[in-house]
């Protein structure tokens, strides 16, 4: 089982296997493997200690992969909620950010529904 940027990546073709880093998606994976010269069909477990270390340099060197790509994007998110702009608020409201409708299906952003009653009617 190989291990890059502190990911067990599991036993599966090599551009799929690198799609469980974080920050890396089948696009970046398919160049990883062109500069690596790898085939991306090649098993994980197949590889050898020195294409392993190939792949390990690649991602180290030119991807902003795990840890550091989250804590960006977290100070990224900070930021806009520091300075008050628009897309600020409607993260620190936890409400959708890019423009979505909100009076039916924002769920995901809203959490669980949360039933009102309504007013009885005077007879």
């Amino acid at each position: 089982m190989a291990r890059i940027a502190g990911v067990d990546l599991p036993n599966k073709h090599v551009v799929i296997a690198l799609t469980y880093i974080y920050g890396i998606g089948k696009s970046s994976a398919q160049k990883i493997c062109e500069k690596a010269k790898i085939k991306p069909e090649a098993m994980i477990n197949d590889l050898t200690q020195e294409e392993q270390a190939q792949l390990r340099a690649i991602v180290d060197s030119e991807y902003k992969v795990e840890g550091h790509l989250r804590s960006e994007i977290g100070l990224n998110i900070k930021r806009l909620m520091d300075i008050g702009c628009y897309r600020g608020l409607r993260h620190r409201k936890g409400l959708p950010v890019r423009g979505q409708r909100t009076r039916t299906n924002a769920r995901t952003r809203k959490g669980k529904k949360k039933t009102v009653a309504n007013k009885k009617k005077a007879v």
